[in-house]
Formats: structure tokens, C-alpha cells, sequence
């Protein structure tokens, strides 16, 4: 899937001033941008983790707190799901206890209670804080907050392409016929930690382990790698295994 930004936008339900924030803000980039024109394109992975932000936004999360949640190296995208289906069917039930007080209103009778919704801010509110203690509030990600703040466009295109420039060379890697464990692999391995804590944050062999495993479990970032060739997120994911074995 290819959409350009006005077909995304529509499939969506979000305005293109939307899209366009979501990537100045770091929250949604594009998976292409057409360096002759400028024109954005978006993908099934970028669809994805739209769904993700639109069910945050739902559940009234700040933008701040989405990109903070999404951002982190340690996110579970599983668990989140469960904690979200689970406030969206106290906002369900909240909806249908109103329903009913409208139908009693229209019999000329009075219903006060349903309009206590602190069973539901107590949820939101305290699943956001858990998931900003758990996944978002890492040092590694203030570390990287601090670091890119700064970032242009230009900055955020320059050190994207030199990531997927690593991944390239992985890929390449692979196609030579060298295992994940051999030495020219173990090198770029280092070559990407190193990548990260010049431009995100310091990135250690704990978290060097768990980005690897994010490589291949959340198909967002699979898709992305896979893009330089086949199976390139299964080996990186194998060589970071080997390497922070050692």
C-alpha cells in the first residue's frame, strides 16, 4: 500500500494540517518522501500506528503523552491494546446508562448519577500514568527528547536516511553470505549503537537487546527494515542477539 497524503487523510479521517503537524511534531513521519517534489506517502505500517494514536486520542490522551508512550524502545504494543479496549468499555457502558437516563427523562423522570464519569478519568488517568512510568519516561527517552529538539526537517531526514542506511548495510551483509554472528555483522552491530547515542540517546546493550526483539515483533518496524531486502529485520534482530550475548 502507497498513499499519498490527501488519500491517506481521507482513509484516515484526519485533516492533511493534521498529517502535516504529526510529522513536524515527530509523532507520525511519513514512510516516503519524494525528494523531487516533496510529496509525502504513507504505508500500511504508517496506517498502523495512525490506528494507535487515534485509539489514544480517544481515549483523550495529549499528544505529548502519545508520542511520549509510542516512542519508548520498552513500548508492548499487546498490553496497551488490552488497557485500551478496556477504558473504551467503561466509556461504552457510561454511554448506555446515559441513553437509558435520556429515555427516563423523555417519561418525565430524573437520573442524576449517570453523569459521574470518575470511573472512567480514574482509569484513563491512571493507565496514562502507568504507561508513561513503564514505557515512557526512560531515561533514554528524555535523553532523546533533548537531543532532537532541536532537529529540523532537513536534521530528522539526514540522521532517518543514515539509519536506514545501516539497515541497507545489513541487508547487504546478509545477501554476501555472512552469518549473523560473523565478525563483519557484529561490526555493523556496533555501527547502529553507535548511530543511536550520537543522535537519540545512549543506547546500552539493554536496550540495544530490546530495540532488536521491537525489530522483528512490531511490524511497523519489520516492514520499514524489510524494505532494504527480505528477512533483513530477522537478521539484525539474530546479530544484536549474538552480540549483546558477549
Amino acid at each position: 500500500m502507497k498513499l499519498q497524503i490527501r488519500e491517506f487523510a481521507e482513509l484516515t479521517g484526519v485533516s492533511v494540517r493534521t498529517l502535516h503537524y504529526y510529522d513536524e511534531i515527530g509523532l507520525l513521519k511519513p514512510s516516503f518522501v519524494d525528494e523531487k517534489n516533496g510529496y509525502r506517502f504513507y504505508d500500511e505500517a504508517s496506517l498502523e500506528r495512525m490506528q494507535e494514536i487515534l485509539f489514544y486520542r480517544e481515549l483523550d490522551f495529549s499528544l505529548k503523552s502519545i508520542a511520549e508512550i509510542l516512542a519508548s524502545p520498552n513500548y508492548d504494543k499487546q498490553k496497551a491494546l488490552a488497557r485500551q479496549k478496556r477504558l473504551l468499555t467503561i466509556k461504552k457502558n457510561r454511554l448506555e446508562r446515559l441513553i437509558a437516563a435520556l429515555e427516563q427523562a423523555e417519561k418525565g423522570e430524573i437520573t442524576m448519577s449517570v453523569f459521574d464519569n470518575s470511573e472512567y478519568e480514574t482509569a484513563r488517568q491512571q493507565y496514562e500514568d502507568e504507561a508513561k512510568q513503564r514505557w515512557g519516561s526512560t531515561d533514554a527517552y528524555k535523553e532523546s527528547q533533548a537531543k532532537t529538539a532541536g532537529y529540523s526537517k532537513d536534521k530528522w531526514n539526514d540522521v532517518l536516511a543514515g539509519m536506514n542506511g545501516v539497515f541497507a548495510e545489513f541487508s547487504e551483509c546478509k545477501k554476501s553470505g555472512e552469518s549473523a554472528g560473523s565478525e563483519t555483522a557484529q561490526r555493523l552491530v556496533k555501527k547502529l549503537q553507535d548511530y543511536i547515542t550520537e543522535n537519540f540517546y545512549h543506547c546500552t546493550d539493554d536496550i540495544l537487546a530490546g530495540l532488536g526483539q521491537m525489530y522483528i515483533c512490531d511490524e511497523r518496524f519489520r516492514n520499514n527494515i524489510d524494505k532494504c531486502g527480505e528477512g533483513t529485520a530477522e537478521f539484525i534482530a539474530e546479530a544484536v542477539r549474538s552480540y549483546c550475548r558477549k
